[in-house]
């Protein structure tokens, strides 16, 4: 009999999960997603982790395997351009001595992280160069290793590649039982494996099972414009000092954004204000920008916890229920490497992960 593996949750994570598991004969995946306020549909989706200052090591050895690893699920599954491009990224400085800096770091990551690819420090007429839509550059350390990926599409391309070896979907809210039983739409199912890929909803999700996920939503809001000129697939992602991400895709496509809003709960109404803001941010870049380009505002919530660091693993005692939540911002980078490790562990029962992250029960509590 085949092993009932079932996923809670359709975005990187999960997606990534149905990708590796369902090309396993023996095992019978199932995923179940209620598709509202999803991360991963609505994030500016840059592949750079490199030239981040954060000191957390765990999470930048967790960010670099991510980013690594999107190549060889691209060509894997034969995904195009309009999902994901490796064409580069500019981060900007304006200070001399800062940019120095930053060329500084890349060249050193670089020596454990070959992914980087080519750098270059620019002058800010070379950076227009690079981006012909600015018109107000600033000097900056182009990295050739930089990505930038429809996470919406990734994912969606995943689960249709999962569904023609071994994958069942299934769409609908579901809701865990004080012992874990996995009530559906259907009524209650059995399952061997349940993982869950749920992000921020991870705290309501355990309640019920009188566990605490010490994780909270974070609104981010973000805006895509159509525009009128086109360009090709080797336009690199801006990374401004100061302003919003700045993300042309491919040929028309501009990407601005995105927010971090900490006090806006599971809300997902579109603010005016915020528009304002992420339009003015991408203003400054480009004068040629107009409001009537704005082809839709995009919004989803992210799971943040207190250090910032994602986790993932089984509940300490259960060990057929997984999870994984706490990503964050750089969820599209560190997504798909946390999937590969929870397959792995499913197909395996091993796991090597301290190197990653902090023990897992530091992110649960037992409910008052």
């Amino acid at each position: 009999m085949k092993k009932q593996v079932t996923i809670i949750g359709s975005g990187i994570v999960g997606a990534t999960i149905a990708y590796y598991l369902s090309a396993d004969p023996t095992l019978s995946v199932t995923i179940y997603d209620e598709g509202i306020g999803q991360a991963t549909k609505n994030s500016a989706g840059i592949i750079s982790p490199w030239l981040s200052k954060r000191r957390n090591q765990r999470w930048y050895q967790l960010a670099k395997a991510g980013a690594a690893l999107y190549p060889e699920i691209v060509a894997d599954t034969q995904m195009g351009y309009s999902v994901y491009q490796q064409a580069g990224t500019i981060v900007t400085r304006s200070n001399a001595a800062d940019l120095q800096a930053l060329y500084d770091l890349a060249i050193e990551r670089r020596k454990v992280a070959p992914q980087i690819g080519e750098i270059e420090k620019l002058t800010a007429a070379e950076v227009q160069q690079r981006i012909p839509l600015l018109t107000n550059p600033q000097p900056g350390v182009f990295i050739s290793g930089g990505a930038r990926v429809d996470g919406d599409k990734f994912a969606h391309n995943l689960l249709k590649y999962a569904e023609k070896r071994n994958l069942v979907r299934h769409k609908g809210k579901v809701t865990l039982g004080d012992q874990g039983q996995l009530m559906t739409p259907h009524g209650q199912q059995n399952y061997d494996t349940l993982i869950l890929a749920v992000g921020a909803w991870l705290k309501p999700m355990l309640l019920p099972m009188h566990i605490v996920a010490k994780v909270r939503p974070q609104k981010g809001q973000l805006i895509e414009l159509q525009l009128p000129e086109t360009w090709g697939d080797d336009v690199p992602v801006l990374m401004p000092e100061g302003e919003r991400d700045f993300i042309p895709f491919t040929r028309s496509k501009l990407v601005v954004g995105a927010t971090h809003e900490n006090d806006q709960g599971y809300d997902l109404q579109v603010s005016d204000l915020v528009e304002d803001d992420l339009f003015a941010s991408g203003y400054k870049l480009d004068q040629n920008l107009t409001k009537a380009q704005i082809s839709q505002v995009k919004v989803g919530t992210r799971a943040y916890t207190a250090d910032f660091a994602p986790f993932f693993g089984a509940l300490p005692d259960n060990p057929h229920i997984l999870m994984a939540s706490g990503l964050g911002s750089s969820g599209l980078t560190t997504g798909p490497i946390i999937g590969k490790l929870l397959a792995d562990y499913v197909l395996t029962g091993a796991h090597d992960w301290d190197q990653y992250q902090l023990p897992i029960e530091t992110y649960l509590e037992d409910a008052d």
